[in-house]
């Protein structure tokens, strides 16, 4: 059974998340916005350390709290000054940004609810049928089969090397 700490301290974790992701889209400075998302990504790495999965944890802390938002700051600054104050958005803008925003909230829910995920088995089945092994879950990530995700997995590798390499020549140019 789960003690009662460990319980509040999900809550509060989950309920900072929550503040702190609101804040990365509302706030109008761009170091602010990047600065609450790393706290976004350090709460995730607190709920794997709370689910037990050590790694997890730290891989998130290490690779995304680290080294992503490392990438994201020295992007922000090669590109614009980081007190420059952009623009509000035009109500034109906004509805269109919150019509494409909730197709693609539908559109996402229903991939994730109908797509199989493991084993040709999609979520609500998966969830109905009980409990997955760390090692379906890894056979599924690094898998090359049908409904495996090895290849979006290495080709976001590929994008993040080309970023970096970018990164790197726009600096050189500067």
């Amino acid at each position: 059974m789960e003690s009662v700490g460990n319980i509040v301290l999900y809550f509060i974790v989950a309920i900072v998340m929550v503040a702190c992701s609101f804040m990365a889209v509302r706030t109008r400075k761009i170091l602010r916005s990047a600065t609450y998302l790393l706290f976004v990504l350090i709460c995730t790495a607190v709920f794997y350390f709370q689910l037990g999965y050590q790694f997890l944890g730290a891989v998130q802390i290490a690779v995304y709290a680290g080294g992503i938002m490392v990438l994201f700051v020295f992007a922000i600054l090669l590109t614009r000054r980081p007190d420059e104050n952009s623009n509000d958005l035009t109500s034109h803008r906004r509805v269109w940004g919150t019509i494409c925003s909730v197709t693609a909230t539908v559109l996402l829910l229903l991939a994730i609810f109908k797509m199989p995920v493991i084993n040709d088995l999609s979520l609500t089945q998966v969830l109905g049928n009980g409990e997955i092994t760390m090692k379906q879950i890894g056979e599924t990530m690094l898998g090359t089969e049908r409904y495996q995700y090895m290849l979006p997995f290495e080709a976001v590798s590929v994008l993040l090397l080309a970023c970096i390499i970018g990164g790197v020549v726009v600096a050189r140019k500067r």
